[in-house]
């Protein structure tokens, strides 16, 4: 019982989460209005949409498969490929490609065929943030598309990445101006919030709290809630220890660099190796080596 005080609201950021609240036939409305508002202002609204199979097999022995967490084609039969990505990767916008690739290819038609594409998009909720500051500390959103590099005209409008960086989103309650606001706020503070907050009133957001409360699930849910809870918190720590061991490897580097640095400009000075190595702790071998 404690873990249903501590928490009302499943985590959308596990795999039973997100696929629970997005995956299902049942919660297609959740998922239509979340695109819905990825695309407010840039394409027509979805009225409907058709799951599929979300195990994308290669052509022949041996290619990898492509495994999304939601895969949905809308009544235009435009694609939709939706993924909650809760680690950085060190290829990820390859694989992003990759995923995208496999819904393009699958649109290939036997016999005689004119190459028409449907569109696709690939969304990728990301609980973390693209390295190096690529993008501005308040931009969380980003919509790319195939453009020329000269006069950066949109060559090809039928391939669209929506890259969501969710710890960039830090809007409160009382910011919430749009529903892509409403949706940011939700899959970022689900887990962490005890109530409805006043600002989220229309329907699909009762629905969607209703859907996310653990108090509602069957034993077997909740159960497996818990296994998917654990598999994620098990990755952060295995990303947390990564971070801090890179780090401490870091320090370790710098450290060297700058003993080495200072016997060079004891060397210089005229120093014997002795000296430099009770100075700076390397060893005569090393210091001689310099």
């Amino acid at each position: 019982m404690a873990d249903f005080i501590r928490e009302r609201y499943i985590n959308p950021y596990t795999d039973f989460g997100f696929k629970k609240l997005f995956g299902t036939e049942m919660n297609k409305d959740l998922l239509i209005s979340f695109l819905n508002a990825l695309l407010e202002g840039q394409e027509k609204a979805i009225a409907d949409i058709q799951y599929l199979n979300s195990e994308q097999l290669g052509n022949g022995y041996g290619e990898r498969r492509s495994v999304f967490d939601v895969y949905c084609t809308a009544e235009d039969d435009s694609r939709f490929i939706v993924e909650m990505q809760k680690a950085p990767q060190p290829y990820f916008k390859d694989r992003t490609l990759y995923y995208s690739a496999a819904a393009i290819q699958k649109q290939g038609q036997t016999g005689e065929w004119n190459y028409c594409l449907n569109p696709v998009y690939a969304v990728s909720v990301m609980n973390f943030c693209f390295p190096h500051g690529e993008y501005p500390e308040d931009n969380a959103k980003h919509v790319v598309q195939l453009k020329d590099v000269k006069d950066n005209h949109v060559f090809y409008d039928k391939l669209t990445f929506i890259y969501l960086e969710m710890p960039k989103f830090n809007k409160g309650e009382d910011e919430l101006a749009t529903m892509f606001d409403k949706w940011m706020f939700v899959l970022r503070n689900l887990s962490r919030l005890m109530e409805r907050p006043a600002s989220l009133q229309e329907r699909i957001f009762t629905k969607i709290f209703e859907q996310a409360e653990i108090a509602r699930y069957t034993p077997e849910e909740y159960q497996n809630y818990e296994e998917s809870k654990k598999v994620l918190w098990d990755n952060f720590s295995t990303l947390e220890y990564a971070v801090q061991t890179g780090r401490k490897a870091g320090r370790e580097e710098g450290r060297e660099q700058e003993r080495t640095a200072t016997a060079l400009r004891m060397k210089a000075d005229g120093l014997t190796p002795a000296l430099i190595a009770k100075y700076t702790g390397l060893t005569p071998e090393e210091i001689t080596k310099l």
